[in-house]
């Protein structure tokens, strides 16, 4: 997969055009923000955020802060895999799991095999 197809996925996978906000969550935690390592990851992203907002596939603008990779923090432990060990979760069953599956819609090409038919 390429860094525009994972750009391309990053942007349809949840909501771009708010600030500061996913969902039932707000604050500048939960801000859309997308890192790039050098001038031609950059230039992929600004191309997929063009492309998405010229095709109108949101009905606001694309906010997402495009900013230079410093460091990666991973997060606490409890929060690794929580989609696949929490299936119920109210969350992953209102927020994530719909996400989820329209991603795989939209881009099913990319999902690998074993993953296609997961819900």
């Amino acid at each position: 997969i390429s860094y525009a197809q994972l750009s391309e996925a990053f942007f349809y996978a949840h909501d771009p055009t708010t600030l500061n906000r996913q969902g039932p969550d707000e604050g500048a935690d939960y801000r859309s923000v997308a890192f790039y390592r050098n001038p031609e990851e950059r230039k992929a992203l600004e191309q997929v955020m063009n492309r998405i907002n010229s095709a109108h596939h949101y009905s606001d603008k694309i906010v997402t802060q495009v900013v230079p990779f410093k460091v990666f923090y991973p997060a606490e432990n409890y929060h690794q895999n929580y989609y696949k060990l929490n299936p119920n979760s109210g969350y992953i069953q209102s927020v994530s799991r719909p996400k989820v599956l329209k991603l795989r819609k939209r881009m099913n090409a990319l999902i690998k095999p074993e993953f296609k038919d997961q819900s």
